[in-house]
C-alpha cells in the first residue's frame, strides 16, 4: 500500500481496538504500526492481538510492525488505612519500609533502591506530579520529606524520583518474561522503558538475541542527559513525552523533543513522538486545536512517526483518530514550508560510502525527472540512511526478508516490499522497477534510482547507484551484470 504521506502513525491496541473488523479498519485509516502495551493485557490477550495483525497483513498484502511496549519497574507507595489522605502545603511526610497502612504522616515505599540513592534536596513526585515533597532528611530506609504541594494521596499511586540515577535495572523479572514471549511470538520491535543508561539497553539487546529491534524510551531526565551515549546502542528511540513531562519542567520537553529528533535523524535512527497528541479524541469525535498543532509541529522537524495511546487502545473514536493524524500529516507535508524545513535541517554524512551513496541518490532524484529511490536492503541499514535524506521523491525499500520489512515500516517515507532473493545487480534493477510501477509511483516512460549493496546480502555495503528506465527491455539492453 502506498500512503501519501511519509510520516508513519502508530496505534496502540486496547479493549477499544482487539477485533479483526478494527485492526483492519485502523490500517486503512493510515496505521502503519501497532503497539502492544504489555502494561496490560495477559499474554493470551497479547497473542490473540498479534495473531489478528499477522491476518490482517495476509490479507492486505503488505507489510505491518508489530511493537511491543514493555512495562518497565514501577515505583508506588504502599497502601492507607483510610485509604486516602490530604496532604498540606508545608506538612512533613515521611517514606519509609514499614509495611504498616499509612496515615496523613508517613506511608510505605517499598523500594529499597530509591532510599540507597536519595540525598538531602531531592525531589518525590506522586501521582504524575500532582504531589511534589522534598526531602529534608533520609537514611537507608526512610525519606522525611516537606510537602511541597500537597493533594490527595491514595493507595499505590505512582512515584517518580527526577533527581537521581536510580540503581534499578530497566528490566524488571516481569519484562524479561514478557521480552521473551514477545521475541517468540515475532514481533519486530521492543520499547523499552525507565532507561536511564546505554547499559540498559545493551542488557535488553543481549535478551532480545536478534529476534526484534530494541527502541529507548526517552522519559526519565538521566535518559536526556546520556542520550547520545543510549542513541548509540539503540535501533530507535521514542520521545516519550508522559513521565518526562512530569520529571522535568513541562516547558522544557518540546525543547528536548526537537533535540531529540535532530540527533535520530542524524543518526539515521527512526523516533516516534508519542503521548497524549489526540488526548481528548479518547470521548471526542474531534480533537482541540492545540493538539492538531501538536501533531503537526511534530511532523514539521520530521520525526519518522506519531503515535496514539489511549485514544486508540481504550478511546471511543479510535479509527477516527487514526484517520485524523492521516489527514494533519497529509496537510503538513503538501505544505512548501514543511519541505523548506526538512531541508534546511538536513545534515551531510560524507563519512562513509554508504552516506555518499545515499545522498546522491537524493539529490540526483531531486535535480531530474526520476520518480522514485528504490533501494535494496537486506539489514535495513540503507533504506534508513535514504530516508534520513527525506527525499522529495517516494523510497521503496526492497528486501528478501519479511521481519526486515516488517521493521521499516516505522521508518519516514518508506514503501516496504517483500522481493525474492537477488544475485545479479541486473535483477536487482527489475525488481526495483516491478515495485515502483506496482505500488503507482512510476510508468514505463519514466526513470528510478536504484541502489544497492555488492555483493548483495551484506549488510552496510551500499556501494553502487543507477539510473535505470522503468521499460524493462531497455534495462536488459543496456544494464551491466
Amino acid at each position: 500500500m502506498k500512503r501519501h504521506r511519509n510520516v508513519k502513525i502508530v496505534a496502540t491496541l486496547g479493549p477499544s481496538s482487539s477485533t479483526y473488523e478494527v485492526i483492519r479498519a485502523l490500517v486503512e485509516a493510515g496505521a502503519d504500526v501497532f503497539r502492544l502495551n504489555m502494561s496490560h493485557g495477559s499474554h493470551d490477550e497479547i497473542r490473540a492481538r498479534h495473531e489478528i495483525i499477522r491476518q490482517v497483513e495476509a490479507d492486505l498484502g503488505f507489510p505491518i510492525a508489530i511493537l511491543a511496549d514493555l512495562q518497565g519497574p514501577k515505583l508506588r507507595v504502599g497502601t492507607f488505612a483510610n485509604e486516602s489522605e490530604e496532604l498540606e502545603d508545608g506538612a512533613a511526610f515521611r517514606l519509609d519500609l514499614s509495611d504498616a497502612p499509612g496515615d496523613a504522616s508517613r506511608v510505605q515505599l517499598p523500594h529499597k533502591e530509591i532510599f540507597d540513592a536519595l540525598e538531602p534536596g531531592a525531589s518525590l513526585l506522586v501521582n504524575d506530579g500532582k504531589i511534589r515533597l522534598k526531602v529534608r532528611d533520609c537514611g537507608a530506609d526512610f525519606a522525611d520529606c516537606e510537602v511541597m504541594v500537597g493533594g490527595t494521596i491514595s493507595n499505590r499511586k505512582g512515584v517518580n524520583v527526577p533527581d537521581v540515577v536510580l540503581p534499578l535495572a530497566a528490566l524488571s523479572p516481569k519484562d524479561k518474561k514478557d521480552l521473551e514471549f514477545v521475541c517468540e511470538l515475532g514481533v519486530d520491535w521492543l520499547a523499552l522503558s525507565f532507561v536511564q543508561r546505554a547499559a540498559d539497553v545493551e542488557e535488553a539487546r543481549a535478551l532480545a538475541k536478534g529476534r526484534a529491534s530494541v527502541l529507548s524510551k526517552i522519559e526519565k531526565p538521566a535518559a536526556v542527559r546520556a542520550f547520545e551515549e543510549i542513541l548509540a546502542v539503540s535501533d530507535g528511540i521514542m520521545v516519550a513525552r508522559g513521565d518526562l513531562g512530569v520529571e522535568m519542567p513541562v516547558h522544557a520537553v518540546p525543547t528536548i523533543q526537537k533535540r531529540l529528533t535532530r540527533l535520530c535523524r542524524a543518526a539515521a535512527k527512526p523516533v516516534i513522538v508519542a503521548t497524549q497528541m489526540l488526548e481528548s479524541m479518547i470521548e471526542s469525535p474531534m480533537p482541540t486545536r492545540a493538539e492538531v498543532g501538536d501533531v503537526a509541529a511534530a511532523i514539521y522537524e520530521g520525526v519518522d512517526a506519531i503515535m496514539l495511546s489511549a485514544e486508540s487502545a481504550a478511546g471511543q473514536y479510535p479509527v477516527e483518530a487514526v484517520q485524523t493524524m492521516d489527514n494533519v500529516a497529509g496537510e503538513v507535508e503538501s505544505d512548501p514550508t514543511y519541505t523548506e524545513i526538512i531541508e534546511a535541517s538536513r545534515r551531510a554524512d560524507s563519512s562513509s560510502v554508504a552516506g555518499a551513496i545515499t545522498a546522491a541518490a537524493r539529490e540526483i532524484a531531486e535535480k531530474t525527472q526520476v520518480k522514485a529511490i528504490c533501494c535494496f536492503s537486506e539489514s535495513g541499514t540503507t533504506a534508513l540512511m535514504v530516508a534520513r535524506e527525506r527525499p522529495r521523491v517516494p523510497i521503496v525499500a526492497m528486501t528478501s526478508l519479511e521481519k526486515t520489512a516488517r521493521q521499516l515500516c516505522l521508518v519516514w517515507g518508506t514503501n516496504c516490499v517483500v522481493v525474492p532473493p537477488v544475485m545479479r545487480f541486473k535483477m536487482a534493477v527489475v525488481e526495483a522497477v516491478r515495485a515502483a510501477k506496482a505500488l503507482g509511483l512510476a510508468e514505463e516512460k519514466d526513470n528510478i534510482v536504484v541502489t544497492a549493496g555488492v555483493p548483495f546480502n551484506t549488510p552496510g555495503s551500499t556501494n553502487i547507484l543507477r539510473v535505470a528506465p522503468c521499460e524493462e527491455r531497455l534495462i536488459f539492453a543496456s544494464e551491466p551484470e
